[in-house]
């Protein structure tokens, strides 16, 4: 088999880049679903980002640069639960894409709690 391999480039979709980020957060247990984004996510959006569910992504100088916008379960360690989204994240864009992540911003929106049950 020959080693030859032809000269072209690799184009990577932003939308491709926010599904990545997105299914690799809703699949971290303690995260219930995604938040909406509002506020200074939106002012960001405007200026140059792309944002979906929760994600607000933006690729410069070849970095990935994402902020996600999470409702987390009640019985979770939030640090710990913040710390594991960056870190799985970043993972999975640089092994899926080969891209590098210059910075993860994990914003916990709210806390879930399922409501009392009355005798």
């Amino acid at each position: 088999m020959d080693d030859y391999q032809a000269a072209g480039s690799t184009t990577i979709a932003t939308d491709v880049l926010l599904t990545i980020a997105q299914l690799t957060t809703l699949s971290i247990p303690g995260v219930n679903r995604m938040a909406p984004l509002r506020g200074k996510g939106m002012e960001l959006l405007l200026k140059h980002g792309q944002a979906r569910d929760g994600i607000l992504l933006e690729v410069a100088d070849d970095l990935v640069y994402v902020d996600i916008y999470v409702i987390l379960k009640n019985d979770v360690n939030v640090r710990d639960t913040s710390h594991i989204i960056q870190r799985d994240v970043a993972r999975a864009i640089s092994d899926m894409v080969g891209m590098q992540v210059g910075r993860i911003n994990i914003h916990i929106e709210d806390i879930d709690y399922l409501p009392e049950v009355k005798d």
